[in-house]
């Protein structure tokens, strides 16, 4: 099974980034080439996929990563404005924060600390599910100690809690 998933997921972001050349949708030699090159990764990664590889073939939760985007993209550009403004004024107090989250497993702190990281002015240090937290290097530190990840992730580990289940 995670052949197949791993296998699917290279083959569809093989065809979105090849999508268009030539004047045509996909010529036949680079769809040859994204089965080939799709078989080998998948190959390579079915064992790091293991056994919950059949949340990754779920049409939902590939509705939900797509309804996901622009969350992510409206982040991102939030925290690039705010670190462009940061930068220009100087008004920059950098550290890291020890940021508590209610998540349950690897899954949901991949998508936390990734979309963390993503936006500008934070990146994931560390995360510690034994502690239920995350590490971050925050550019701006209003709250040294947050009570929840509200503060620097925003709706973000509701949607990890969603995406990761």
């Amino acid at each position: 099974m995670g052949f197949i998933a791993a296998f699917l997921w290279s083959f569809v972001l093989w065809l979105v980034l090849t999508a268009g050349s030539k004047g045509m949708l996909w010529s036949t030699e680079e769809l040859a080439a994204g089965v080939i090159f799709s078989a080998v990764v998948a190959f390579t990664t079915r064992t790091v996929i293991g056994e919950k590889a059949s949340r990754f073939l779920n049409p939902i939760k590939w509705v939900a990563f797509l309804a996901y985007i622009p969350v992510l993209f409206w982040g991102m550009t939030k925290a690039n404005l705010d670190v462009a403004y940061r930068v220009i004024t100087g008004r920059i107090k950098p550290g890291i924060v020890r940021v508590p989250v209610e998540l349950e497993n690897d899954a949901q702190y991949t998508i936390l600390s990734n979309s963390i990281t993503l936006t500008p002015g934070t990146l994931t240090i560390d995360a510690c599910p034994e502690e239920k937290a995350l590490y971050v290097h925050w550019i701006n530190v209003t709250e040294p100690e947050p009570k929840d990840s509200r503060v620097i992730a925003g709706p973000f580990e509701k949607w990890a809690r969603r995406l990761g289940r």
